[in-house]
């Protein structure tokens, strides 16, 4: 059976799961980081050498990176995968984006705003990343003026890490420009019982 090691309230987890969910794989996951522990143990750490979650292991297959886990989970069970190397391409130009570009705004106010206590809070640092998610966005919104999802017109595993950021985002970012074609594109993705079940019904922590 497929396991994950991970606690639910990790972005990153709740990638593998909501993908999980939207396969409907059975599987087992086992809280693990933070205040679960296990990450620094040696048996764990010889799965994944960086001490983070997630970790899945699947078949005798041993992954990390969370984005790595939901390509391949989509593409061994052989849905959420465009069929064309050239929106294959795209997928991962989007998974990609959404770690390099996307979430290094939104990682920073998450970690600001929830993980830091007030007094402590460095506001400058946060406000500037704000504007850098906010940047984000605005490309994520023009992208989806072309088509319905991330990538052409059909659900992919590439709206999954984006859907988990923008899920943040919107909770952290008021203030944010309205951009129609997000909304309409997050209304869609609300209304998937993996998102509900694995993303939004799960409180920022």
């Amino acid at each position: 059976m497929l396991k994950v090691w991970g606690r639910n309230n990790s972005s990153n987890v709740q990638k593998v799961m909501w993908c999980i969910g939207e396969l409907g794989l059975p599987h087992e996951r086992v809280d693990a980081g933070r205040q679960f522990g296990i990450v620094n143990e040696p048996a764990y750490k010889a799965k994944n050498p960086n001490a983070k979650v997630p970790t899945v292991e699947d078949d005798g297959v041993v992954l990390w990176e969370s984005n790595a886990i939901c390509r391949h989970l989509a593409r061994k069970h052989g849905r959420l995968m465009p069929r064309g190397e050239a929106d294959q391409a795209r997928v991962d130009m989007w998974m990609d984006w959404q770690q390099t570009e996307l979430g290094q705004g939104v990682g920073p106010v998450f970690i600001g705003l929830v993980r830091t206590p007030a007094e402590q809070r460095d506001m400058a640092a946060i406000e500037k990343a704000k504007q850098s998610a906010i940047a984000s966005m605005a490309i994520l919104d023009a992208e989806l003026g072309n088509h319905l999802f991330v990538v052409g017109n059909t659900f992919t595993v590439a709206d999954i890490p984006i859907g988990i950021m923008v899920f943040r985002y919107k909770a952290l970012i008021p203030e944010s420009p309205a951009y129609a074609n997000v909304e309409r594109w997050y209304t869609s993705i609300q209304a998937r019982p993996a998102f509900a079940q694995h993303v939004s019904a799960i409180p920022l922590n």
